[in-house]
């Protein structure tokens, strides 16, 4: 994390890119800034622009654009929070925001304009939300997310399963991270640990967007996960100009496989103010979906979902 790459200029310096997107960069980064672990711009393609994985982190002129139907919160989190810290939009599970940070910043991210600050930063902090999913016998399933709850360093993240550990009721704990994917190290011997022993049963989401990705640095750290017991899936969001072709999806399908990982889901771009110029149309996503259904068995197809804010589920699109 300390060595991650902050500057525009460095970034494309390493990645032997023209000066001008550096420029472009620096104003847009301003407003939501540059922050890619090393590891991961290691994967990316010197000299080239379109590299899907440098499209995710490279802030452009494009996010500065005023696109109607593109908000701040596009899913309706406010609309759902409980408690600071505690969502709930469907029946039986509800979703922890166990810390304000990510190891990458994504262009595209829904949250990017979350109000973190009003949001727990101690195990102090947390129980208030804690009290609230015990007192509720109709909650099963307790969903860490974020930023990213990989985040939190070993200790404190087993401290707070632990507490959600004591309310009879819950069953499962689900994790969503993109941590074991753009600094794999982070998928500790103690983290593996945590998951094996949990009273719970652990299920981690992790998050991939194309099959260049997913290195032998990561292989190794999900081989190493799945040591754990928890239920592994991957949900990817669908991108103009990173994986919005069918041959591009089912590589990342079919690595994922490799690693004993199911593609969960394909998400249609949530409308987060800044990230229009990602959105692929509906039309063309169906479109994919039935390709891969011809090129891929039926498991190895992810569901192709959007969040609609205020339904009472992710609404499948095929």
């Amino acid at each position: 994390m300390k060595d991650a790459v902050r500057d525009p200029t460095e970034l494309c310096q390493l990645l032997d890119l023209p000066t001008n997107l550096a420029n472009e960069a620096r104003v847009v980064a301003e407003r939501f800034p540059l922050f890619a672990p090393r590891g991961f711009v290691a994967r990316m393609r010197p000299g080239d622009p379109a590299d899907p994985l440098l499209r995710q982190v490279l802030p452009i002129g494009a996010e500065s654009a005023n696109v109607p139907g593109f908000v701040d919160d596009p899913v309706a989190d406010a609309a759902a929070t409980r408690l600071p810290g505690l969502l709930q939009k469907y029946e039986g599970r509800a979703l922890l925001v166990a810390t304000r940070t990510c190891a990458i910043h994504c262009r595209y991210c829904f949250r990017r304009h979350f109000p973190y600050d009003e949001t727990p930063h101690s195990l102090a902090d947390w129980q208030p939300a804690i009290d609230h999913l015990a007192a509720d016998p109709s909650i099963n399933e307790a969903i860490l997310s974020g930023g990213d709850p990989l985040m939190l360093i070993d200790a404190t993240l087993a401290a707070l399963i632990e507490r959600l550990e004591t309310i009879p009721h819950l069953r499962r704990l689900r994790i969503h991270t993109r941590l074991p994917i753009v600094i794999p190290e982070r998928v500790t011997d103690d983290f593996v640990a945590i998951l094996k022993s949990s009273s719970l049963t652990p299920i981690v989401v992790l998050h991939a967007n194309h099959a260049q990705e997913l290195n032998s640095h990561v292989e190794r750290a999900v081989a190493k996960l799945a040591t754990s017991r928890a239920v592994l899936l991957n949900q990817a969001v669908l991108l103009a100009g990173v994986n919005d072709s069918a041959q591009a999806q089912a590589a990342l399908c079919e690595r994922l496989l490799d690693l004993r990982v199911m593609p969960y889901y394909l998400h249609q771009l949530d409308r987060v103010a800044g990230a229009a110029h990602f959105e692929v149309p509906i039309e063309r996503g169906l479109q994919i979906i039935d390709q891969l259904r011809i090129a891929l068995p039926r498991y190895a197809v992810p569901r192709y979902v959007q969040e609609i804010a205020g339904a009472l589920s992710k609404v499948e699109l095929r």
